[in-house]
């Protein structure tokens, strides 16, 4: 039985390209484990980019055939996308090894260091790289399992989604679209905001009352009804609103261009990132690190130099006097927030959207098209390509033209354009001298190849 990280040695990833997998393969290899995987993106003889950066690390890469499991192999560790007729699966069972999902093992990680789990529907993995590189810059030497690649660490060539440090503290998202945050029992939780995404609000509610009776010490966002349910102390708490109270608050909020700036507590704070929401994340993070020992002025010192993470309001630049900025946004709150994050930086905004999943766009439609019409200016468009599709037996019975076609309804600008190669021709004659061209979709691995494509056209 596989109790803790100390019962294996020799553990085998299936899907291990997943964001969620390859940091946690990239942590394990990092701790001294004989770390190998397999993926279905890898096929013998194409390139890879997430399969050479794991091999760069020393962890080795397999077709999904089968062949990397051996008798050696000691833990097989599975994301909830892999089901048990994978034929791997099929062979570690006839090996009799171990079988555990992603999460059971992240909750292992957990228990070996002093964890800070950042919870909530929107901005975990922007907060926790906040945090992360809040401790690194005050000399905690802190370890992070993130959901998304801190750019710090992808320009030195990594995956970047993972670090191990020599000290105690390892900063990690708690992820309710599973169920799996009721596993995690850090020492901080830390619950950002609650909306509806993945599930609807009474089962979240259930989950994150688990999650904060599993946490020695919580921290939660006074400025969200739904958060704010489950304070703990309000000192320990933050907001951004006025009217709330919370032992941590923000004044004198500004974005210029591609800037915001504010003050907690006198302190001047200034980051290279959009929007209000990013406002709300740093300080979620502030409030953790400061309650830890990190003091403000180290806080805001690290906070000038970061970076941000991989697709989250990731600016490309000007091209002709259109902005290009390719963002993660794909739950309604998220693509709401994006879109008016961007609106101090010209005076129209086009976006683009990729929904992902048929069930999930159908469960989130009303949600979709009332969020997205109450943040688009007159000036501002929407447009959609087709849900993408990624495999499985999903009953394809709503489209992204549905969403259009009631966004339309509503008198917003909003276009469907089936195929997303054919886009950015159809939107040419929408540009203006002085706009911003917005991508947003999640769970498709190519997108950052097509917002590399757009670019180099503009």
């Amino acid at each position: 039985m596989i109790a803790s990280i100390n019962d294996f040695k020799n553990p085998f990833f299936i899907g291990i390209a997943g964001v969620g997998m390859s940091a946690i393969a990239q942590y394990l290899k990092g701790v001294g484990k004989n770390v190998s995987g397999s993926d279905r993106f890898f096929v013998e003889g194409e390139y890879n980019e997430t399969k050479e950066k794991l091999e760069a690390e020393g962890i080795k890469c397999f077709v999904q055939n089968g062949e990397g499991i051996t008798p050696a192999t000691d833990l097989i560790v599975v994301s909830t996308a892999i089901e048990d007729t994978v034929a791997e699966v099929q062979k570690a069972k006839q090996l009799n090894i171990p079988i555990i999902k992603r999460s059971e093992l992240l909750a292992m990680i957990a228990v070996s260091k002093r964890t800070i789990a950042v919870a909530g529907t929107s901005g975990k993995s922007t907060t926790s790289a906040m945090l992360f590189d809040m401790l690194e810059h005050a000399g905690f030497d802190p370890s992070i399992i993130s959901g998304a690649g801190l750019v710090s660490f992808i320009r030195k060539g990594k995956i970047g989604n993972a670090k191990v440090g020599k000290g105690d503290w390892l900063v990690i998202e708690a992820d309710e679209s599973d169920g799996s945050i009721v596993q995690y029992k850090p020492e901080l939780g830390l619950l950002l905001n609650i909306d509806k995404d993945h599930q609807e609000i009474d089962e979240l509610m259930k989950l994150f009352g688990i999650f904060k009776n599993n946490s020695k010490m919580f921290s939660v966002n006074q400025a969200h009804p739904l958060a704010k349910q489950f304070s703990q102390h309000e000192q320990q708490d933050f907001s951004t609103d006025p009217d709330s109270f919370a032992g941590y608050m923000t004044t004198d909020f500004r974005q210029q261009g591609l800037t915001i700036s504010f003050k907690i507590s006198g302190v001047d704070f200034k980051l290279n990132i959009l929007g209000k929401h990013n406002m709300e994340n740093a300080l979620a993070a502030i409030t953790v690190a400061h309650g830890i020992g990190v003091s403000l002025d180290n806080c805001a010192a690290a906070l000038r130099k970061y970076e941000g993470i991989y697709r989250r309001h990731q600016a490309y630049g000007n091209n002709n006097g259109v902005w290009l900025i390719d963002d993660y946004a794909h739950n309604p709150v998220k693509c709401a927030a994006a879109i008016k994050a961007c609106q101090p930086v010209a005076p129209k905004i086009i976006a683009w959207f990729q929904p992902h999943g048929y069930k999930p766009t159908k469960f989130l439609r009303d949600d979709f098209v009332n969020e997205i019409a109450g943040a688009l200016r007159p000036e501002d468009e929407i447009w959609m390509s087709e849900i993408f599709y990624a495999g499985g037996t999903a009953v394809k019975d709503i489209s992204a033209n549905d969403l259009i076609n009631d966004l339309k309804a509503l008198g917003k600008k909003a276009f469907f354009v089936e195929k997303r190669n054919d886009f950015l021709k159809k939107v040419r004659p929408h540009f203006t001298n002085n706009c911003v061209l917005l991508l947003m979709g999640a769970r498709d691995p190519s997108l950052e190849q097509f917002a590399k494509s757009v670019w180099e056209q503009l």
